[in-house]
């Protein structure tokens, strides 16, 4: 059986997915499967590498370039790979790991496209990544469920050229700073930011709008950040809960990935009742868009014990430093069998796909 990890991409979350492929390919079974890295470069040009046949030492490596033959480098020497179409992607006997992060990878365009290809992926369908990539389809779904959200606004760059004094107006009647303006379609706190004045606001938004033309700004609140993570498709299983210890006010992109500057409780010293609260939360949304395979589900909890979802992420980091892999280490799977696990949960979704009457 083959393992294809599919990586890089068209988003801000380019250097992110390498780096998550290159933690997976040093978990998979070497002696069960073969492993085809597809580097996917920031212009959309598919590279295919040599098969792994053993861990890479590093996540540079997986970087390919195009050439005729294919070879993994060395400090001194690119790797190298074939360029292919998306649509030579073997069919048979292979696994898809789409280890894409951000638009046109974790949003429901590639598994639309393997869903035509008719081939096993990890993750997520087509429905539950767009839905959980859209932070505002994502909230009215959960706001329809009846999970508590923090106030938010949303609107379009359309109605922001029109009018900005009537949305900042609009904002600012209904929510109290600190605010957080995000981009509707992005992760990893990319587009993010934290603002607490109209000018800082309006900055903000113009910042957001490079990465997304719909935006959410959201009341912020005094509160702990916590998460858990889901494995399984229609039977889901569940984490402990985490816990973020912070020493900024809020963890963007470069704390997150450059400065590693992110501790996790796990589990979190909360109130049971907080905990379970909270992970009743988790399969609720998770089940509410349908997700399968895997997310990592995000809460505040505040002083006084209230809960509010943050956001759910169907294809949720792999790094080192990622919290999926992590909440699930310490709650008693390795990721060699978390890895194996979602191998396994894709190719029962696939044989179930395969049952359904088409006429």
């Amino acid at each position: 059986m083959k393992i294809t990890l599919l990586y890089g991409g068209q988003s801000a979350e380019h250097d992110i997915s390498i780096i998550s492929a290159h933690n997976i390919a040093q978990s998979i079974m070497y002696d069960v499967y073969t492993v085809q890295p597809i580097y996917i470069t920031r212009a959309g040009e598919w590279i295919k590498g040599p098969l792994i046949d053993t861990s890479l030492p590093n996540s540079d490596l997986m970087r390919l370039v195009p050439a005729e033959e294919m070879t993994w480098g060395d400090d001194a020497k690119a790797s190298t790979g074939q360029a292919m179409r998306p649509g030579e992607l073997d069919r048979e006997d292979n696994i898809v790991f789409p280890v894409l992060h951000g638009p046109n990878g974790e949003d429901g365009t590639i598994q639309g496209f393997l869903e035509v290809m008719g081939v096993p992926y990890v993750g997520a369908g087509v429905t539950a990544s767009a839905i959980g990539m859209d932070k505002i389809l994502s909230k009215r779904i959960f706001d329809q469920i009846g999970l508590p959200q923090v106030p938010y606004h949303a609107f379009d760059h359309r109605l922001w050229r029109e009018d900005q004094e009537e949305i900042i107006q609009r904002i600012e009647g209904s929510l109290l700073y600190p605010l957080f303006v995000k981009p509707a379609n992005m992760g990893s706190s990319v587009g993010i930011s934290q603002v607490e004045s109209s000018e800082a606001l309006i900055q903000a938004i113009e910042n957001a709008l490079q990465y997304d033309h719909r935006i959410v700004v959201e009341q912020g609140i005094s509160a702990v950040e916590c998460e858990v993570a889901i494995l399984g498709n229609e039977e889901a299983h569940i984490s402990y809960v985490g816990k973020l210890i912070k020493d900024v006010a809020f963890y963007d992109y470069e704390e997150k990935y450059i400065n590693n500057r992110i501790e996790m409780e796990i589990p979190a010293i909360l109130d049971p009742a907080v905990a379970s609260k909270i992970q009743e939360y988790a399969l609720r949304a998770y089940r509410a868009i349908d997700g399968c395979g895997l997310s990592r589900v995000d809460f505040f909890v505040t002083s006084s014990q209230d809960i509010y979802i943050n956001e759910i992420n169907t294809m949720p980091g792999f790094t080192g430093l990622s919290m999926y892999p992590v909440l699930w280490e310490k709650t008693g799977l390795t990721q060699r069998n978390l890895v194996e696990e979602l191998l396994q949960l894709a190719l029962k979704k696939y044989e179930q796909k395969k049952g359904f009457k088409v006429e």
